[in-house]
């Protein structure tokens, strides 16, 4: 995922960045190849239906969260699909805008 590897640079960078992420998990709220603007500035404002750029298990994802429990973070897709619990420390940013194609 070439988008991930961008992401992580400019987010270590600068705090923010443009990403045009590929797939189809989060279809309905980011087509694949839409523009998503990403923040790491505002990680202690995080709420339920934010959508999160996040690690896990060894990889990236941009999801939502679905439910939080003090340092815990229940994340999923989209599509329905519940991926589990995450630490807080490994959201690495929020979406903070959808631009339209």
């Amino acid at each position: 995922m070439s988008w991930v590897k961008q992401a992580l640079e400019q987010l270590k960078s600068n705090g923010t960045c443009t990403i045009y992420p590929t797939g189809n998990s989060m279809r309905g709220k980011i087509e694949s190849g839409q523009e998503v603007c990403l923040t790491n500035k505002t990680l202690d404002e995080l709420t339920v239906g934010d959508i999160v750029f996040i690690r896990w298990k060894g990889n990236y994802l941009l999801h939502l969260i679905l439910e939080i429990k003090e340092d815990q973070i229940l994340i999923g897709n989209n599509l329905g699909k519940v991926n589990g619990w995450i630490n807080r420390r490994d959201v690495l940013a929020r979406m903070d805008e959808i631009n339209a194609r």
